[in-house]
């Protein structure tokens, strides 16, 4: 287990405006990632050190936005202003986390506007949507991965998390804390966040500095 990348949502209307702010904050180029037909969403990505990645993600104007569990809450969260949503950690197998879930892993993918496909597996969207402090997990089923969509010029350092209880309820608490690298956690209470639960900022380590976006 690794962690993977991060997720950004905004509404539909927002999207290149920002896209454009966050890459100039962080001196990257987002790259068009394309539409998620499953999930009535679409994302753009920004390549990152380490072979992870930020995505900016909208909910579509799309009948599968609102019947699945992903794009409902991708739906809610940019209903509420957008901000940062999740983060998310990718496996080689992701058979044992199915099995303490006790149900499959949902396929997804996209496609890219050059034509090629991205797929991927993906498991934990059902609980991020009210409990916003837990990833959720995914097995790529392709070879290639968004970090390679771009020259990646900056990489995370630490993510500031609003969790009173530091994960104590997730199945996969220990699992994630060893999957973090060089990247630190800094908890914070959600007194602190307007009382809501999940990631505050994220900052960034950049050739100009460090970059927080929050």
């Amino acid at each position: 287990m690794r962690l993977d990348h991060v997720s950004y949502v905004t509404s539909h209307d927002q999207l290149a405006d920002t896209v454009q702010r966050l890459g100039s904050r962080l001196g990257s180029t987002f790259v068009d990632g394309g539409i998620h037909p499953r999930f009535g969403t679409r994302n753009f990505t920004a390549s990152l050190k380490n072979g992870q990645y930020i995505e900016v993600v909208c909910p579509l104007d799309h009948p599968a936005t609102e019947q699945t569990p992903w794009g409902k809450a991708v739906s809610k969260k940019a209903n509420e202003g957008g901000g940062w949503f999740t983060w998310v950690f990718s496996t080689k197998d992701i058979a044992p986390i199915e099995a303490k879930f006790g149900r499959d892993a949902i396929e997804g993918h996209r496609t890219r506007p050059n034509g090629t496909d991205l797929k991927w597996k993906q498991i934990g969207v059902k609980e991020i949507a009210d409990t916003r402090e837990f990833p959720f997990f995914i097995q790529w089923l392709s070879t290639d991965h968004p970090s390679q969509d771009g020259t990646p010029l900056a990489e995370i350092e630490k993510i500031v998390i609003a969790d009173k209880d530091q994960l104590a309820d997730s199945w996969f608490k220990e699992d994630i804390l060893a999957s973090l690298g060089d990247v630190n956690i800094e908890w914070v209470d959600p007194s602190a966040n307007d009382d809501q639960s999940g990631i505050v900022a994220v900052h960034l380590s950049t050739p100009s500095g460090v970059v927080i976006l929050d």
